[in-house]
Parts: structure tokens; sequence; C-alpha cells
């Protein structure tokens, strides 16, 4: 294409989407904005926790005056991972709560709202919905997240979870390509593979990621996965996974971004500007980088990498032109949708987020319609460390939202090195939320020495549903304020 020097910088920083530190734009980001840079990504990190829902919005808005076009992302999934409110949780119970209501206009009208409150804060791309296929219920990092095992029940609410997002006149992101739900592995931490099949892949895998790209989702996350039934390499590095299956064979044609460059799953196996440049090959448009150094070094580190590539040959300039300009495609898609944001910002839909939650409620045995606590419990929460998709999330939990109904509830909480509490204190009815126990031997055990004591306990799950416990085993299929409010509401018939 024959670019001049300044042309290649510029279109290198246009792929890039880094996070930063701070609550306010940090001098070197400033800098980056002016020379190029194509995109930005918020974190908890970012918003102030006293005024969240305005310092975001006056954020993005100091963003935008260095360059209006800047493609601003987030995670935004609802649920467990939630960026904008995680310091009280989300009013939203999240993909596999939404999945088990099993009402794919209640998944629209609440991604719709979801978007509400994401076009406010004036975000461009919603790193969301997840739609891998949760195949295995030991999954450290997909669980609730999902909105099922189900291919075909994944594939309706992810399609409608897009619609209403975009209705919004915000960009959705299907994620995580080629389908992170049939692994027992972290890709925070190493690198996950899906040993299954190309038939399964096809049969179980896809098929969300199909109905998405139908509903007309304008970006796609790869997944760091490894495929061998596809490539030998991760998907993020692969180009049969991303051009092959993802463009030619699945025929999407809208944007393509990484999925955090530091994760281990990659970062083990090559430096941060390799990993770029590599992805870039294989068929990215944008590069999601989760962490930069304090005075952007790293990000301008990343360009420097793919400029060199171009230039020597191992990174076509065409290739990073093409990628370049899906991230102005996409700039261009929410700037024509001012109209629809405007709409939004009037369709505010109050309740929404707790009627859901409570749709989605399962109670075993079912026959059971009394509330069963009518005095102030002991609610002991077994907690383990939340995965590195949920970040510093703060959701109320089941005890706090049973104490705002019944004054005087005492909540102890219990990790893996812990030991139960006194569960007989002033002869207290007892409840014991769990989150996942299925996936921690620890949790499993301290739950059964629990109910050996006191059989009349109460169980609350809220993660993946394991097997019935207790007097009572009520599932929320979701760790969220939301759901933790509709738990407390069925228990204590509380208004």
């Amino acid at each position: 294409m024959g670019l001049s020097g300044g042309e290649l910088d510029r279109m290198a920083m246009a792929v890039l989407q880094p996070g930063f530190e701070g609550t306010e734009p940090p001098d070197w980001l400033r800098r980056a904005l002016g020379e190029g840079l194509g995109g930005v990504v918020l974190f908890a990190r970012n918003i102030a926790r006293d005024v969240a829902r305005h310092s975001v919005a006056a954020l993005v808005a100091d963003l935008r005056r260095e360059r209006p076009d800047v493609v601003v992302a987030v995670d935004e999934e609802g649920g467990a991972v939630t960026r904008l409110e995680a310091a009280t949780g989300s009013s939203w119970p999240g993909n596999l709560a939404l999945g088990v209501a099993g009402d794919e206009s209640l998944t629209r009208r609440v991604a719709r709202q979801i978007g509400r409150m994401v076009a406010a804060a004036g975000i461009t791309l919603d790193y969301a919905p997840v739609v891998d296929v949760n195949a295995d219920p030991r999954n450290p990092v997909i669980g609730v997240r999902s909105f099922g095992s189900d291919p075909d029940e994944v594939g309706r609410h992810g399609a409608a979870w897009i619609e209403g997002l975009q209705s919004a006149g915000v960009a959705a992101c299907a994620k995580h390509f080629p389908g992170h739900g049939d692994t027992v592995t972290d890709s925070h931490l190493a690198l996950p593979a899906v040993r299954a099949s190309r038939e399964v892949i096809e049969r179980r895998d896809l098929p969300p990621f199909r109905a998405a790209i139908a509903a007309g989702v304008r970006a796609v996350m790869c997944g760091h996965l490894l495929v061998p039934a596809v490539d030998a390499l991760p998907a993020t590095l692969s180009r049969a996974v991303l051009t092959g299956l993802l463009r030619e064979e699945l025929g999407f044609d809208g944007l393509v971004v990484t999925d955090a460059i530091e994760m281990r799953a990659v970062a083990a196996l090559h430096e941060p500007g390799e990993i770029a440049v590599r992805a870039l090959a294989a068929g990215a448009d944008a590069i999601c980088v989760g962490v930069s150094s304090a005075r952007g070094e790293s990000v301008y580190a990343l360009r420097d990498a793919i400029t060199g590539a171009v230039r020597d040959g191992r990174l076509a300039d065409e290739r990073l032109a093409e990628a370049a300009g899906r991230v102005r495609d996409l700039a261009a898609w929410y700037d024509a949708r001012a109209e629809a944001r405007a709409a939004v910002a009037r369709d505010a839909d109050e309740g929404l987020g707790l009627a859901a939650a409570t749709a989605a409620l399962r109670a075993t045995p079912a026959g059971q319609a009394a509330a069963p606590l009518t005095k102030a419990p002991l609610v002991v929460h077994l907690a383990a460390r939340p995965s590195q998709a949920v970040g510093r999330a703060t959701p109320l939990k089941v005890g706090e939202a049973i104490e705002e109904i019944l004054p005087g509830t005492v909540t102890a909480e219990v990790d893996g090195d812990g030991h139960l509490p006194d569960l007989s204190e002033a002869g207290r009815p007892l409840v014991i939320v769990v989150h996942d126990a299925v996936r921690h031997a620890w949790m499993r055990r301290l739950l059964e020495e629990a109910l050996r004591a006191r059989p009349d306990a109460v169980v609350v799950e809220t993660g993946m549903p394991g097997s019935p416990a207790g007097r009572l085993y009520l599932t929320t299929h979701g760790n969220s304020t939301a759901s933790a409010r509709a738990a407390a509401r069925r228990l204590t018939g509380g208004a």
C-alpha cells in the first residue's frame, strides 16, 4: 500500500483497545488518542464508587473530547460480571437466570435496559453477551455467565440479548469464540483446551455464534482456547479459527476483538507485541489490553511491534488496514444510532431486574408454598474467591438482603480455610448460602457438616445447581444484587 511512517503508526494505534488506571484519562492516554488510538476499555477501577453513573459518563465524555470516534468498551454482562455497578452489584440476574426463566422477550427487555445504562455512559461496545454453551458444570470461568447447556436455548437467548442491547444503540459482542463452555481451566491462569471432535463443536458450540451473527451482532470476541479439532494454535492466534471458521464458514464480517492479551493462556506463550501481531495476522481486528503501564509505554510498544511486523513483511499492510477499517465501521455504526440512544433514555423499565431474578428462582421441594423464615436467621455464606472475570464486583449478599426484611439477621462468612460458626445461636433459623458448590470439595464438606448439625437448614445456591439439600433448597442461578433480593423475598414472604 506504500504507507508513510505516520500513516502506519496511526493504523497500528487504531486497532488497540487498552485499559488504564484511575478515574480520569492519564496524560499518555490523551496523547495516544490524538495519535490515532482507536479504542479504550473500561474496568471497575476506572469508575468512582461514590457517583458511578455520573463519573463514568464524564470520563467517557473526556475521552471523546480527545477523539470523538473512539470505541469505548466495557464488560457489562449483568449478573456476576458488571463494571458500571461493581460497587453495588448488578441490578440484573445474569444469563443463566434468564435462560432458566425461559422467556426470550424477558431476555430482550433486560438486555435493552442494560443497554440503556451503558448508553447513558456514552459507551460504544459492550463485551457481551456470553454465548458459550456451559457443557461442563465444573467450568471455573463461565458457569452462570452462560444461558445454559442447551445450544439451541443459548442461541435463542443470545440472539434476544443482542437484539435488546443493540436496540439501545450500543454494539454487542458475542463471546468467547469458538466456545469456552467445555473447559475446566480458567484462561486468565492457563491455556484451556476443548478436546471435543469437530462434529461435536459444530453441533454444540457453534450454533449460538451462528444465531448471534444472524441477529446482527456487531462484534465477536475470540477466546484464548486450544481447539485441536480445528488447529494446533490457540484460537486467538489461529487463522484457521478466526478467518477460516468465523469469517469464511460462519460468514461474520463485523469486528473481531481478542480477549485481554495479558491473560496467561497466551501471555505464557509470547510477548505482548508478538501476540498482537499474530492475532492480527490470524484475522483479529482489535487487540484488547486490560493492563497498561503507568505512562503508556506498553501501548506504544504494541504499536511499534505491529508497525515493525508490517515493515518486515510478517503482517500484510492490507490486513492491518482491513482491521483498522472495521474499528472505524463500528464507531460509525454507533454514531448513526444517536436516536436509538435518545429513545431508550426515556424507556425505564422499573422493577424488571427483580422480576427477572424472581422468575429464575427454583425451589426443592417445589410444593413448599410457605416462606420458611419467620424470624431473623443466622446466614452462613460459604464463599470462594471470585474469578478474575468477575473482578471487583460486590453484589448484595443473601444475608444482607434478608436483613433488609428481617432486621437482626446475623451473617457469617466462611472460606475454604475456615470453620463453621456455632449453628445453634439463640435458636435462630439457619440459612446456608453457597456458590458453585459443585466445583468446591471444601464447600460441599462444610455444607454436609452443617446439615448434620441442622437438618432444618435452608440452602441457597447462587451458582450452578447441585444436589438438593436441606429443608428447602433454593437456586437463584446467579450471583447478583437482584438475585439476592429475589431469594430474600422468597424465603421471608417479604414485599
